[in-house]
């Protein structure tokens, strides 16, 4: 085998289930075997980006044969991996782990997924591809989830359609409940919209002017919660998570609209934060 194939990572297949966990299938990782064919001990080895020296900076999950040479780990929706960005390896025995290279990804299940009715959090894991063409995953795991869909954009107002999952009675949650608008950073005062409820699905019109009316000029960027009227239950923070599309921010894109501003006119738009939050931004105009 030359250098160049000894160096060359090892590619990882996933498939997803509807429920939120993975199936990772390596083919081609030729594991060390120092007693015999069957002396081997592999995991796959998931690490936190950033936070690899906390408690819960690393999770291992043992990988077993397949039929066809392989080797195969399971990560199921039950096992609790905490929001973040989990760079994917394989290691064998003590050894240092190896990232491994993405290789095919069967994500249909996650496509248009609808989570059945639980009070569970939701797990959402999506792999992706690095840019240094690594294998990673983006997780989520959030509850209540305020679930974004629709996003109608008229001259100076947003309509947004979403619905609500992980609460033991929806209808009753949202009955009363708000958007709220929190203006990340700042000390301008959260702003309210009203929602029309259906079962667990809701909607509501945010009004760009309303968010612009405390603009300073530099640029302002509002979160968007659903908050319930009673004040013990915990908030949902409105994402798009519900799909096989890891990073949002710059694949689902909306035009700005001009908007009148404390000083003067602003420019105003939503988009999707890092995490695929729901987001407003209130900036100059170019």
């Amino acid at each position: 085998m030359s250098e160049a194939a000894e160096a060359a990572p090892a590619r990882a297949d996933c498939v997803a289930d509807s429920a939120g966990g993975l199936t990772f299938h390596i083919a081609d990782w030729a594991r060390p075997t120092p007693g015999g064919h069957d002396d081997w001990s592999g995991a796959l080895v998931l690490i936190r980006r950033g936070r690899r020296d906390a408690p819960d900076g690393e999770v291992r999950l043992p990988l077993g044969p397949t039929a066809d040479g392989g080797l195969q780990a399971a990560l199921p929706s039950t096992v609790a991996l905490p929001e973040g960005r989990w760079d994917v390896h394989v290691a064998y025995r003590d050894a240092e782990p190896r990232r491994l290279a993405p290789g095919l990804n069967d994500l249909r299940s996650l496509v248009d997924r609808r989570p059945g009715p639980s009070t569970s959090p939701l797990s959402v894991r999506i792999p992706y591809a690095t840019k240094h063409g690594n294998l990673s995953l983006r997780s989520w795991r959030r509850a209540p989830h305020a679930e974004a869909g629709e996003i109608r954009l008229e001259d100076d107002t947003m309509a947004v359609r979403g619905r609500l999952y992980r609460v033991a009675y929806p209808s009753e949650w949202l009955a009363d409940a708000v958007v709220e608008a929190r203006c990340r950073g700042g000390e301008a005062p959260v702003r309210t919209a009203p929602l029309e409820v259906d079962g667990p699905d809701f909607s509501f019109t945010l009004s760009y002017a309303e968010l612009a009316r405390t603009w300073g000029g530099d640029a302002d960027v509002w979160d968007l919660w659903l908050r319930p009227a009673d004040r013990t239950m915990a908030p949902a923070r409105l994402a798009r998570i519900l799909d096989d599309v890891a990073d949002k921010k710059e694949i689902f894109t909306y035009p700005p609209r001009t908007v009148a501003g404390r000083r003067g006119e602003a420019l105003a738009r939503p988009y999707y934060t890092g995490d695929n939050d729901l987001a407003v931004r209130i900036e100059a105009l170019v």
